[in-house]
């Protein structure tokens, strides 16, 4: 009987491995296409400012934008501790400083984690007359995000920032090892966290 326990731990390992693997070499790239809308997900702040990353989230959907593959953008994102601007309305700021016009952004602002973000937007969309997105987030986060958009049958299309703000292996393990333990955490919840 020890042996079926640790061919379970073996097998376990062996899936974390391999989720790993995919998440690391998911780019989640596809060829350009257009949707109603970029859904753009929040990411922490730096005081009341977008972070780097949630920068390089925004400009990548501006850019979108500018580029008519999308009409408008959805910023998701909601107060996170000790915060005093949700992430989506500091993402709204940004992205109007860049050109875009108020009556092309909308927000959803009580979002807190990813699961979040998909489960409030399938809520709102409705009254927003949007139907597909493009899915704008880092790279290593794509992948799950693809997932958890699936579980609440939201149209999306991955578009990863062109490059992810985690540029060496040092950077890139800890964040890497992060999704990968939140998309196995995910996946053996039955889709119930995170």
């Amino acid at each position: 009987m020890q042996w079926v326990g640790k061919a379970c731990v073996g097998a376990l390992l062996l899936y974390i491995g391999l989720s790993m693997y995919g998440i690391w070499t998911f780019t989640g790239e596809t060829e350009l296409r257009h949707a109603d809308a970029a859904l753009v997900l929040g990411t922490r702040l730096e005081g009341e400012d977008p972070s780097y990353a949630l920068r390089e989230r925004i400009n990548h959907a501006v850019w979108l934008y500018d580029n008519k593959f999308v009409e408008t953008l959805v910023f998701t994102g909601g107060l996170t501790e000790g915060g005093s601007i949700s992430e989506a309305e500091a993402s709204k700021t940004y992205a109007l400083s860049l050109g875009v016009p108020e009556q092309d952004i909308i927000i959803e602002d009580q979002s807190i984690v990813t699961r979040e973000n998909m489960e409030f937007v399938k809520k709102l969309m409705a009254s927003w007359e949007v139907d597909n997105f493009l899915l704008v987030s880092d790279p290593f986060h794509m992948k799950r995000a693809l997932m958890m958009a699936d579980v609440f049958d939201l149209q999306v299309e991955a578009s990863p920032t062109p490059q992810s703000v985690y540029s060496t292996w040092a950077e890139q393990f800890p964040f890497v090892l992060r999704e990968t333990l939140a998309y196995v955490g995910y996946q053996m919840t039955f889709h119930q966290a995170f």
